[in-house]
Parts: C-alpha cells; sequence; structure tokens
C-alpha cells in the first residue's frame, strides 16, 4: 500500500513542477538566463508565447513579427491594441549583418510605409510616436538603427514615424537644432502624442523599453553599454530621450524654439524645471 502511495506523490509532484515550468516559473528561467545571454534568451525557453510562435531565432528583432497580418475589418472596426503588446520578447540579440542595405530593411518591413511610417495591420493603436534621428555622415550607422529600430517598434504595436533630420555642409554639427526642427516638421504631418530624440548610433537592447510617452519628459537611455551600462553622470539626458507633446500645448507652436538650441545641459536643465514643477517624480525607464 505505502508504494503506491510514494508512487502517487511522485505523480503529483511532477504535474505541479510541469505546469510551473509552462507558466510563471518557465518566464524567470528564461529572463534569469537571458543575464548571462546577452543577446536574448537562450534557445528552448522562447518568449511569452513560447518557443512555438517564435518565428526566427531566440533573441531575434524579428522573431514573431510572422504572426502579424492584415485584418479584414475596415480600420474604423479594428479593435483598440492590447495595453501589453503580445509581441514583446525581452532582450534582443545585436549582430550586424555584412553589407546591409536599404533595400533589404524594406523587403524585412512589408508594413512599413514610404516615409518610415507604420501602423499596426490587426488593431487601433494606443500610441502614436515619433521618432527623431539627427543625421550627417553616418550611413552605415543609420542603415543598423533602422534594422533594428522597425521591428522593436512594431513589436510594441505603435503607430510611428522615423524622421531623419540630416545637416548639410561642413559647419559643426548642430545636434540640438536638428532635434527643433524634426520636432516641428513632424508635427507638421500628425499630431503625435509622443516624441523620441534618438542618436543614430543606439541600439535598442530590449523591446519592454517602450518607445511611448508618460506625464513626464524620460531618458531612455539610462544604461548604455559604452558607459557600463551607468549614467556618465547624474544630470546626463542625451541619448535617446522623450517628450509627451499633449501634456504641454505650448510646445506645438513654439516647438521649444529656445530651448533646444542651447546646448544639451541646458536642455537637460529645462526638461528638470518642467519635471520638477509637477506633482510626482518622472518613471523610470529600462535600460537601452
Amino acid at each position: 500500500m505505502l508504494p503506491r502511495y510514494l508512487l502517487l506523490l511522485l505523480g503529483v509532484q511532477l504535474v505541479v513542477m510541469a505546469l510551473l515550468y509552462h507558466e510563471g516559473y518557465r518566464r524567470r528561467v528564461a529572463y534569469f538566463l537571458g543575464i548571462f545571454y546577452k543577446g536574448g534568451t537562450p534557445a528552448g525557453l522562447g518568449g511569452p508565447h513560447g518557443a512555438a510562435h517564435n518565428a526566427s531565432l531566440p533573441g531575434d528583432v524579428y522573431a514573431n513579427l510572422s504572426l502579424i497580418a492584415r485584418s479584414p475589418l475596415r480600420p474604423e472596426e479594428l479593435p483598440y491594441c492590447p495595453e501589453t503588446s503580445p509581441f514583446l520578447a525581452g532582450p534582443i540579440r545585436v549582430s550586424f549583418p555584412p553589407g546591409l542595405t536599404l533595400e533589404q530593411i524594406m523587403r524585412k518591413n512589408p508594413y512599413v510605409t514610404p516615409g518610415g511610417r507604420y501602423q499596426p495591420p490587426d488593431c487601433d493603436p494606443l500610441h502614436r510616436t515619433a521618432v527623431i534621428i539627427p543625421h550627417r555622415n553616418r550611413e552605415q550607422h543609420l542603415r543598423y538603427l533602422l534594422y533594428f529600430l522597425h521591428p522593436f517598434l512594431q513589436r510594441q504595436q505603435l503607430s510611428y514615424g522615423i524622421y531623419i533630420i540630416h545637416q548639410a555642409g561642413n559647419y559643426t554639427f548642430n545636434r540640438a537644432k536638428l532635434l527643433n526642427v524634426g520636432f516641428k516638421e513632424a508635427m507638421k504631418d500628425e499630431d503625435w502624442d509622443c516624441m523620441f530624440f534618438h542618436d543614430v548610433d543606439l541600439i535598442p537592447e530590449d523591446d519592454r523599453n517602450l518607445y511611448t510617452c508618460d506625464r513626464f519628459p524620460k531618458h531612455a537611455s539610462v544604461a548604455m553599454d559604452k558607459f557600463g551600462y551607468k549614467l556618465p553622470y547624474k544630470t546626463y539626458f542625451g541619448g535617446v530621450s522623450a517628450l509627451p507633446t499633449h501634456k504641454w500645448p505650448h510646445l506645438r507652436a513654439q516647438s521649444l524654439n529656445n530651448q533646444l538650441l542651447c546646448p544639451i545641459p541646458e536642455v537637460a536643465a529645462f526638461l528638470a524645471s518642467v519635471t520638477n514643477s509637477l506633482d510626482s517624480p518622472p518613471p523610470q525607464s529600462l535600460p537601452i
């Protein structure tokens, strides 16, 4: 009789362990091991949907994009996108394809329309984000950024537009002025609710670092590899930062004319003064 009870107890334990592995435990193990696998989640553990839903290699930024399909519904009949995208997978493996061309990037992103615009084909997005990238003589960096940034944003189910603001001539590169121009031009196109200012040489490493805005200005590149994944100094606001446009109507008219023409430390001071004037601290963002 005793061996029978022992076998029954062992069977129950195995069932419980299997259920834990299949649900939360599986994700915790994947996240923990992802720390040691810089490129992404180890093989066999998969993302939020499991390996069966992952259309590419683990950690591949193009994973799960094959699941996106155009809905037969008319645009006005589409349901709202969920608050948390089902396509998020966490850490991204960053590796640079040799000989990458813009044509290859276009083929890998069939739902991106001319002008770098994207609208989820299967749901009505909750967020509209414009990404402003100041640029001059960084074509290779730009290609790599676009290769990663387009699928990164699509996995977040955003309506987005990417604006490359190029400075011609041999004058000193004026990043702040280019951001100012990008802000003005982007707001002419659409009533964006979020504006991301993005350096051309920064690749996001985790798709849970959402390119959306909250109530406050947000620094999205709080951890970069070149700084040992730490801020170089406390008030650093460069790299990738975000401004919510809908909470500051005066930004639409003035487009930060006086502030963004100033050096970056003064921009950081301006944003800090805006944030400090509100009634609670800004939210934290995940590392880039």
